[in-house]
């Protein structure tokens, strides 16, 4: 970015924030708990668009929040540990584990790193099931302590949602700042051409590892900062149909930009609470979007957007 356009980004994210700062005032309690929810699924999409850059559309993701949920669950209940220590704990662990699950994912590609991911991650699901003793099996587990920050308690939603606000902001901080850096840059070659930047020298093992690392660590995030609100944690949680509803915000917003995967969790995000009264024909709803968007808008919204910009433009170019 040149100076100016630093400027107005700049200028323009205070004002986005500024904005949400103000937001929950004047709203009712349903309202803030879904904005709550909202700011963890803004983390969860523009994680999983970081892993998804290198080409490897997984359905790992929603499983690697479930493990910073359990993770953050277990240390908040067990260890005694508070949210400040819980949160970051979480992506740490969930960014381990990731590593682990990349060891052999990392000789797949294309459909078959699609089905292995599935696989894997089932496996640590089910042993959330498996191991009841500690996990708690299908009831998982309960009265997951919430804690407080400078003497407020968390239990209040509008102050929990300035903690979300301020662990979102830190994570899309830390996400933009590594998409806009070399490896950021690599991460993308390797999606438009990953046997032309190893011929460059690129390790296209090491990079699609770390990505999918990354991206699992800003999701461990995400998920302890749902657990401590909900203040439980089961395995349903994270289930394949949670998994897929997470693909289509991103394929609905695109993965050409950043802030692609966000428009798409807006705009799906409205969707969902307008077809709340046909839970029932929910899924066929979302199956649709998911295709016609794959047809006729392969580039989501990002890749509509730029186009209308572009004509626009090159309008104004021609009239000139």
């Amino acid at each position: 970015m040149n100076t100016s356009k630093t400027l107005q980004f700049a200028l323009l994210s205070l004002a986005v924030i500024g904005g949400m700062i103000l937001l929950p005032q004047g709203l009712g309690l349903y309202s803030v708990e879904l904005l709550n929810i909202f700011l963890v699924n803004v983390i969860l999409v523009c994680s999983y668009r970081m892993t998804v850059t290198t080409g490897d559309w997984g359905l790992a993701h929603i499983v690697m929040m479930g493990v910073g949920g359990y993770s953050a669950a277990l240390l908040a209940k067990d260890a005694g540990f508070s949210i400040y220590l819980t949160i970051p704990a979480a992506g740490l662990i969930a960014a381990f584990v990731a590593y682990v699950m990349s060891l052999p994912l990392s000789r797949t590609v294309g459909f078959g790193y699609f089905i292995a991911s599935f696989a894997i991650a089932e496996l640590v699901r089910l042993s959330w099931l498996k191991f009841d003793t500690l996990f708690g099996g299908v009831r998982g587990l309960i009265n997951i302590p919430i804690g407080k920050v400078f003497g407020y308690s968390l239990f209040d939603p509008v102050i929990y949602y300035y903690l979300s606000l301020a662990v979102a902001v830190i994570c899309l901080m830390l996400m933009f700042q590594i998409d806009r850096s070399r490896i950021g840059i690599v991460w993308r070659s390797l999606s438009t051409d990953a046997d032309l930047a190893r011929s460059g020298g690129i390790n296209v093992s090491y990079y699609r590892k770390l990505a999918f690392m990354c991206g699992s660590a800003f999701a461990g995030v995400a998920g302890a900062l749902l657990v401590h609100r909900l203040g439980s944690v089961d395995p349903k949680g994270f289930d394949l149909t949670t998994m897929i509803y997470l693909v289509i915000w991103v394929v609905v917003g695109g993965t050409g930009s950043f802030w692609g995967p966000i428009a798409g969790l807006i705009v799906m995000t409205f969707f969902f609470e307008w077809t709340r009264e046909f839970l029932a024909w929910r899924p066929l709803f979302f199956g649709g979007i998911l295709i016609l968007f794959l047809i006729f808008l392969p580039n989501g919204l990002d890749g509509l957007l730029r186009k209308l910009f572009d004509k626009v433009t090159s309008r104004g170019g021609a009239k000139q």
